[in-house]
């Protein structure tokens, strides 16, 4: 649960993703991996977010709408990393109602670990391994897992 993280785990998180947020179209370039490598290893996401199974990666980044999601996910993750602080608790019921919404999408709750794992790929492809360091990488870890499980809770509800 989201609320039961510790305020050095949030911190750890915060404070890498404000180096993110310093980079330019920060957005785009990061959503860019975390898909790019998502659909690698879940290649049958891809009909969650309207391409074809078996569309071409070449093809898929020659799409502005890849690029689009890509950035939106991204955004969207920002706002949620923005109610870490005193809004934890509204988060929850947040990404509980995301959770349910989701399940209209398609999203499988098997995809959220290797979203997660695109995730941190993408943050430390951005970031590189100095700066995302294996405390700061376990903090993304834990926060990212909280952040799902409420999520894939609510898909069972």
């Amino acid at each position: 649960m989201v609320a039961e993280m510790s305020y050095q785990t949030c911190s750890a998180v915060l404070d890498s993703w404000e180096l993110v947020r310093n980079i330019e179209q920060y957005e785009e370039k990061v959503g860019v991996k975390l898909f790019t490598k998502f659909f690698e290893i879940e290649p049958d996401a891809r009909r969650v977010f309207g391409f074809r199974e078996s569309q071409p990666m070449e093809e898929l980044l020659k799409s502005r709408r890849f690029y689009k999601h890509a950035a939106y996910f991204v955004q969207m993750l920002d706002k949620a990393l923005g109610m870490l602080g005193p809004d934890i608790e509204m988060l929850t019921e947040v990404l509980l109602e995301l959770g349910k919404k989701h399940v209209s999408y398609g999203v499988k709750p098997e995809f959220f670990p290797s979203m997660g794992q695109s995730l941190v790929y993408a943050l430390q492809e951005t970031l590189g391994k100095d700066t995302f360091d294996v405390e700061t990488k376990d903090s993304w870890v834990e926060v990212y897992g909280a952040l799902s499980y409420d999520m894939i809770r609510a898909q069972k509800m």
